[in-house]
């Protein structure tokens, strides 16, 4: 994984990027982490990316100066986040034209995908305008301080999500859905009937140890492979 930082609101951030074999530019995907940090978890899809022949950027929405494998540091830096989601949105924006920017990266084929506290961020960055061909949100946040406007969201929005997710009930990926509708998106929402929070990450219950946090193996290989479906079709299509 290659160091790739860059800057925003004073604020120092150290992501990595997974870069495929051969001559780029290339199709390139963000992914975004959960509120427990850049982690091993955001780096393995990083890497089946590149596999794939995609750039795959992992971000740090905390900062480099944070310790992304502490409980407690990170919390405080998803808290401070959550609580200015401005400043949330505005960082995922910095992001994507950080990406945008670099020699690798093909800046007119961009998607991002993201996890937990990730897919609130993918989100946002849709609803931001920002010219991103889809995002991919898996049990992520759904909720928004500022509903997206019509003719704002310029790619597809697709949204994996557990009927068993506390922190994503089915109200708010109702209220997903409406928002989607009245901005004219075109959209997906898949609902996992058994699935719980953090269904694509196998460790997430052990080292969370919250209620709600479940594993659940057909929900991460269905919205994987469906993910991938989507990649080709709007990034190589």
């Amino acid at each position: 994984m290659l160091p790739i930082a860059c800057e925003h609101d004073g604020v120092a951030l150290q992501g990595e990027a997974a870069v495929p074999e051969g001559e780029g530019p290339f199709p390139t995907v963000l992914v975004m982490h959960s509120a427990y940090g850049l982690g091993d978890h955001v780096r393995q899809s990083a890497t089946r990316l590149a596999a794939l022949g995609y750039a795959a950027i992992a971000t740090d929405m905390y900062g480099a100066a944070f310790d992304h494998g502490n409980p407690e540091a990170t919390g405080l830096a998803f808290a401070a986040l959550h609580e200015t989601p401005d400043r949330l949105r505005a960082r995922t924006v910095t992001w994507f034209d950080a990406a945008a920017a670099l020699p690798f990266v093909d800046s007119s084929r961009i998607a991002a995908i993201g996890y937990c506290f990730g897919g609130l961020c993918v989100l946002e960055l849709a609803r931001s305008g920002a010219d991103v061909k889809a995002v991919v949100s898996y049990h992520g946040i759904l909720t928004t301080h500022r509903a997206a406007a019509p003719g704002t969201i310029k790619g597809e929005v697709v949204a994996y999500c557990g009927a068993r997710d506390p922190y994503a009930p089915l109200a708010d990926i109702d209220a997903l859905r409406a928002e989607l509708i009245a901005a004219g998106a075109h959209y997906q929402i898949t609902i996992f009937g058994d699935a719980a929070h953090s269904f694509t990450d196998p460790v997430a219950a052990a080292t969370a140890r919250l209620p709600g946090i479940e594993y659940n193996e057909i929900a991460d290989l269905m919205s994987w492979a469906s993910t991938i479906a989507l990649l080709q079709a709007v990034l190589r299509g």
